[in-house]
C-alpha cells in the first residue's frame, strides 16, 4: 500500500510547510472520524490542479465504514461535477445532495476543502454510512456537533491544534469517554464512559452541569499533581493537552482541545481514558526492570569478587603454569563482568557493544603492555547485539585479542586491529594482527589451544561460524567470526 509521502512526492507540488501541515492533519484527524461516524480520504491537488490524488484513508471506531477498499493511490480525472472538485474550486465545504450509493450502500457525501491563505492544499471528503447511521440521542448528538466544529476548524486550517501530540497507544478516544465543556466551564454533556471513568477516580454525583476545572481539581489526591504545569491550567484548555490525574482508586488520562467557530472559542472537548490498570502495569515493568537491573550489578559485583580470588590465588602459586591457568580464568571472568555492569546501567532487550569491546580493548592493551608496546584499535561498529549474545560474544572477542597478543605478537610491539560490521542481521568481526604467522600445519580442528576451544564452542553455540587464517601477504593471523544477530 502507497504511504501518503509516496503519494504527494510523485504526484504535487505541495510545499514542505503545505506537506508537514498535511500530515499533522492525518496523524491526528481519527478523531474527526469517529466524531462524525464517517470515513475520511485525504485528496491533494496534482501537479495538474485538474487531478486529485487520495494520499491518505481513515475508518471510524464509532460506526460502520462505508468504503469496503482502500482507495490511497487513485485518482480523480477532470470531473468538474466531483464534490472533491466543487469544494477545491469553491473554497466552501460542499455537501451531496441526497444519498449516494456505494457497493449498494446509502451513503452521506461531505467535502471540506483546506485553506492556507489564499490557497487549498487539500480535500477532505467524508464519508457516512447511513444504512448502519446509529439512533439519534445525546451521545450521537454531542458528537456530531463536535465534529461539525472541528470539520470548521479543519475547513480554516485551525486543525490540529498546537500543543500536546497524542500519543497512540495511551491517549484517549472518543470512545474511551467524551466531555463536552460550554464556553462558561460547565460541562454540558458528559458520555456514560466518561462518566464511569470520574466515578472511579472518586466523583460522588453527576458531571452535567458542574465547573469542569473545579470538579476535577477536587478528585486528583493531594500530591499527585502533574509537577509540569498545574493541574487548573491545563484543564482551561490553552492549546491541546494532555493531562494524567491520580486519585487513591483510579488514574485518569485526560485530552483537552479548544473547539473553536466563526466567531472564536466554542468550549472544550475532553477526552479521557481510564488508564488505573496502564498505570499498575507500567509501575510493575518499572520495578521489575529495576529488579533486573540490580541482579546484573549483584552478578557484575560476584564476578569481581571472583575475580579479585583468582588474582590473588595467583600471586601465591609459584608454578608458572598454573599461575598462566588462573591469569587468563581471571580474564575470562572479568570480561563477563563487563557485560554485566553495562546491562546493570541501562537494561534493555539489546546492547550497545561500542562500549563493551572498548572496555575489554582496554583491559588487553593493559595487560598486553607489560610485555611490549601493543595498540588494540576498533575500527567500525559492534551496534547493537541482543543481550543473550553479548555475553559469549564478549568472551569470544577477549580470547581473539588475548591470543592474537600473546601468540601473534609474543613479546614484541604491534598492532591488533578490531574490525566488526553488521549486515543483513549478521555480525561479523575480525580480529588481525602483523605478528608471527600461524604454524605452516596448523589446524583449528586439532589445535589444543583452550581459548580456541573456547571460541569455538561459543560461536558454534549461536549458531555462527569461526575461521583462523594467515593474514594478508602470509604476515599476521586474521580471526574471523561471524553470528547471526537479527
Amino acid at each position: 500500500m502507497l504511504t501518503m509521502e509516496q503519494v504527494i512526492g510523485a504526484h504535487t507540488v505541495l510545499s514542505d510547510e503545505d506537506q508537514e501541515w498535511l500530515a499533522r492533519l492525518v496523524d491526528d484527524w481519527s478523531l474527526l472520524a469517529d466524531l462524525s461516524f464517517a470515513d475520511l480520504i485525504l485528496w491533494v491537488p496534482g501537479s495538474d490542479e485538474n487531478v486529485f490524488w487520495a494520499a491518505a484513508q481513515v475508518r471510524p471506531t464509532t460506526g460502520p465504514t462505508s468504503l469496503e477498499d482502500d482507495v490511497v493511490g487513485e485518482e480523480i480525472v477532470y470531473d468538474p461535477e466531483h464534490l472533491v472538485t466543487e469544494a477545491f474550486l469553491s473554497f466552501e465545504i460542499c455537501h451531496a445532495s441526497g444519498n449516494s450509493l456505494q457497493a449498494g450502500i446509502p451513503v452521506d457525501v461531505k467535502a471540506i476543502p483546506i485553506l492556507r491563505g489564499d490557497r487549498c492544499i487539500g480535500v477532505v471528503e467524508m464519508h457516512t454510512n447511513q444504512m448502519g447511521v446509529r439512533a439519534p440521542g445525546a451521545l450521537e448528538d454531542a458528537y456530531l456537533e463536535a465534529a461539525e466544529l472541528l470539520a470548521g476548524m479543519v475547513h480554516r486550517c485551525q486543525f490540529p491544534i498546537s500543543g500536546d501530540r497524542p500519543v497512540p497507544w495511551v491517549s484517549p478516544r472518543v470512545g474511551d469517554g467524551t466531555i463536552r465543556v460550554a464556553n462558561a466551564g460547565i460541562i454540558s454533556f458528559a458520555s456514560p464512559n466518561a462518566l464511569s471513568a470520574y466515578r472511579r477516580l472518586g466523583l460522588a454525583g453527576d458531571l452535567e452541569g458542574e465547573d469542569f476545572v473545579a470538579v476535577t481539581t477536587s478528585l486528583v489526591a493531594p500530591g499527585r499533581e502533574p509537577v509540569e504545569r498545574p493541574t487548573a491550567t491545563a484543564l482551561r484548555g490553552r492549546g491541546a493537552r494532555e493531562v494524567d490525574l491520580e486519585s487513591a482508586t483510579a488514574s485518569l488520562r485526560l485530552r483537552i482541545l479548544p473547539l473553536l467557530d466563526d466567531d472564536g472559542s466554542a468550549g472544550l472537548l475532553v477526552m479521557c481514558r481510564d488508564t488505573t490498570e496502564l498505570r499498575y502495569q507500567e509501575r510493575q515493568l518499572v520495578t521489575k526492570d529495576a529488579t533486573i537491573r540490580e541482579i546484573h550489578h549483584r552478578v557484575k559485583n560476584n564476578l569481581q569478587t571472583v575475580a579479585a580470588l583468582l588474582r590473588l590465588q595467583s600471586r601465591r602459586i609459584s608454578s608458572p603454569e598454573a599461575k598462566a591457568a588462573l591469569d587468563d580464568a581471571m580474564k575470562r571472568v572479568t570480561s563477563i563482568a563487563v557485560v554485566h555492569e553495562i546491562l546493570s546501567q541501562a537494561f534493555d532487550t539489546t546492547v550497545q557493544f561500542d562500549d563493551v569491546a572498548d572496555r575489554l580493548l582496554r583491559m588487553v592493551g593493559d595487560v598486553a603492555a607489560m610485555g611490549g608496546k601493543v595498540k588494540v584499535v576498533r575500527e567500525g561498529s559492534f551496534g547493537y547485539v541482543p543481550a543473550e549474545v553479548a555475553t559469549s560474544l564478549s568472551l569470544v572477542l577477549n580470547e581473539l585479542c588475548q591470543n592474537a597478543v600473546e601468540h601473534g605478537l609474543k613479546d614484541s610491539s604491534g598492532s591488533v586491529w578490531v574490525r566488526p560490521k553488521q549486515s543483513n542481521g549478521e555480525l561479523t568481526v575480525e580480529v588481525v594482527n602483523a605478528g608471527e604467522p600461524l604454524p605452516a600445519d596448523f589446524s583449528l580442528s586439532s589445535s589444543t589451544s583452550l581459548g580456541l576451544s573456547i571460541v569455538s564452542t561459543l560461536v558454534d553455540d549461536l549458531g555462527g561460524q569461526f575461521t583462523l587464517e594467515p593474514g594478508e601477504d602470509g604476515k599476521g593471523t586474521r580471526a574471523t567470526v561471524r553470528v547471526p544477530i537479527g
